[in-house]
Formats: C-alpha cells, structure tokens, sequence
C-alpha cells in the first residue's frame, strides 16, 4: 500500500483565484489585436502555457499566420507585463477558502508540500499571499520544456522534494492539470465539475471543502 509523502498544489484556482487577472490581461491583448474573447474563451486557457494561450487566442481570430515566432513571444510578454501589474494587488486576503487549513494539517502530519504551476510569476503571487515559505519546493515554466497535460512539471516536483511519484497528491482545478497529474502516477484532487476534471480520484465543487482526513483516507 502506498504512504502518502507529498501533496502538489496547482496555483491559479487552487490556492489563489487569479484566473481574473489573467482573463483581464489577455483581454486587453487580444483588443489591441483586434480579436473578440470572451469569458468562455478563457476557459480554453486554463493550465496551459503563455505562448500555447496566445496561439490559442490567434486562432480564435484567425491570425495564427500573422505574426513570427519572435513577434509571439514580445506579445506575450505584454501579456505578462500587464499581468504582473494586476497581481501587484493580491493579499493574504486572496488564498481561497480552506487552502490555509489544509496547508496546516499537511504540515502537522510531516508531508511535503510542492507547487507545479504553469506560471512563471508563481513566486511573486506566493510572496504576496504570504504563503511563499509553506512551499518546500516550486516547478513552473521557466524549468519545464512541456505544459500540461504533459505530466513533466509534477514528475519535476517529486524528483526535487525527493518522494515517489505514486505516494505524491496532485490537487489540481483544470482538465489538462487532472491528466498531468493521472500521467504522472499520482492521486488527482480536482476542485470543480465532475464534467470536466472526471478523471480525479477525488472532486470537490470548490476549495471550501477541502478536507486532509478524507483525501488520505481516500488515497490509502
């Protein structure tokens, strides 16, 4: 039977919500590109990477011919200019509910705690929800060369907190973050609808209901 050793947090949707301030930069890139986007197609960029965003967002007004790879990388890096401005804001007041608690009771029972975030501002949002020194260890994208699903950045987060991936617990809130974590050999956690993160081991409608006793219970 496999012991819990590790439990691997995604960031945006997980702990904190700043979803909304990635909507709203993306937004405001895609009206100076003159390209429609909505809150549904917003949707479509959740634990994917900058660059595999913006194709996205290209694609949606047919401009994936537009511009030059390098041309890609400067828009999205305005991306990210405006990103990092929005998130200048956050607060402890910003972890969602029952993240703190849930920290607290894996830190009470000696597992490791690791983040795999797909953003590279990872340690800055963490600095400013005051959470940064809870994490013994972060992966993002700045040392992973494939986003979710590809299971890499989880299997990056077992090597470094030096625990197996089969005893790790991936808590993720988008569908290609689930697959990343089931890829991996690890308990998925998905916080959201059934209809998209089916293929968690576990689902909660929202973080509020995060419970460590039942997730273990569950794993073991």
């Amino acid at each position: 039977m496999s012991k819990p050793e590790a439990f691997i947090f995604d960031l945006d949707g997980v702990i904190t919500d700043t979803a909304e301030y990635h909507y709203l930069a993306w937004k405001e890139l895609a009206r100076e590109l003159g390209i429609p986007f909505s809150r549904e197609d917003n949707e479509r960029l959740k634990g994917v990477s900058r660059l595999a965003s913006l194709e996205i967002i290209l694609e949606i007004g047919n401009r994936q011919e537009s511009f030059t790879q390098e041309e890609k990388e400067t828009l999205a890096q305005k991306k990210n200019t405006h990103y990092v401005e929005l998130i200048k804001q956050i607060t402890s007041a910003d972890i969602l509910p029952g993240i703190k608690p849930l920290l607290a009771d894996i830190k009470k029972a000696g597992l490791k705690i690791g983040l795999a975030s797909a953003s590279k501002n990872a340690p800055a949002v963490l600095t400013g929800l005051n959470l940064l020194e809870e994490f013994d260890y972060m992966a993002d994208a700045n040392l992973i060369a494939n986003g979710k699903p590809d299971p890499e950045i989880f299997l990056n987060v077992a090597e470094n907190l030096k625990v197996r991936p089969e005893n790790c617990i991936g808590i993720e809130d988008a569908k290609a973050g689930v697959q990343a974590i089931k890829r991996a050999g690890m308990f998925a956690v998905g916080i959201g609808s059934i209809d998209q993160l089916g293929e968690a081991d576990i689902i909660y409608a929202s973080t509020s209901e995060l419970s460590f006793k039942k997730i273990i219970n569950e794993f073991c």
